[in-house]
């Protein structure tokens, strides 16, 4: 069996795992919305870039660092601790000394179980879904604009994402929350040796409608 599905179906299992239970004692009844935005950092590693020409490896370049992102999510309430939505991301690192970088957008379903106590919310889940990557690699610093290039390879592919996270909600208002989240990017359908993954931190608000503290 593919690697990638067995990461796929081990994810799905765990998230239905937790989630079913909780689901089954309140009934899936719908209770409210929320989304809203969030800017995200942390430390991304394991990619190496090899510009080839003719065949020949040019240059090397150690992908490593900390990215810089932005995205959002909106997820649907059910019962007292399931929620459902959908989120999408883009993130950017900036390697080497000579300009080079390497972005990622993805998005895709998620699903996680919230745990609620007055005014703070805990929750563990997961998203599934696809992403692009591309990969700008220049072994040579650009000196001039709008100027034809030898210096520059380009690479873009598609992959499934799989990013299993973690976060807490803190609400200052009834209807406004500060969320922290951690996730990890995986990706599970077309491993390239310049693929960049690692834990990423997420800030941001989400606007809610129709939660219930416990």
């Amino acid at each position: 069996m593919d690697k990638g599905l067995i990461v796929v179906l081990c994810v799905v299992t765990c998230v239905v795992g937790i989630l079913m239970p909780a689901a089954a004692e309140n009934r899936m009844k719908y209770n409210g919305y929320s989304g809203g935005m969030m800017l995200h950092t942390g430390y991304v590693f394991g990619g190496v870039s090899t510009p080839q020409q003719g065949g020949t490896v040019v240059a090397t370049e150690k992908m490593q660092g900390m990215p810089i992102g932005i995205g959002g999510a909106i997820r649907l309430n059910f019962g007292k601790y399931l929620r459902v939505g959908t989120e999408g991301y883009s993130t950017t690192l900036y390697y080497g000394q000579k300009g080079s970088y390497a972005t990622i957008g993805w998005g895709g379903l998620l699903a996680d179980c919230a745990f609620t106590k007055d005014r703070h919310t805990f929750f563990v889940g997961a998203t599934v879904g696809g992403g692009a990557y591309r990969n700008l690699t220049l072994t040579e610093a650009m000196l001039q604009d709008w100027e034809v290039e030898n210096n520059v390879s380009y690479r873009k592919y598609a992959f499934m994402a799989v990013a299993p996270f973690v976060g807490y909600e803190w609400a200052m208002t009834q209807k406004i929350h500060l969320v922290l989240k951690l996730d990890y990017l995986l990706n599970v359908t077309n491993p390239q040796p310049d693929f960049i993954t690692g834990p990423r931190l997420y800030i941001g608000f989400m606007f809610c409608r129709g939660q219930q503290n416990s």
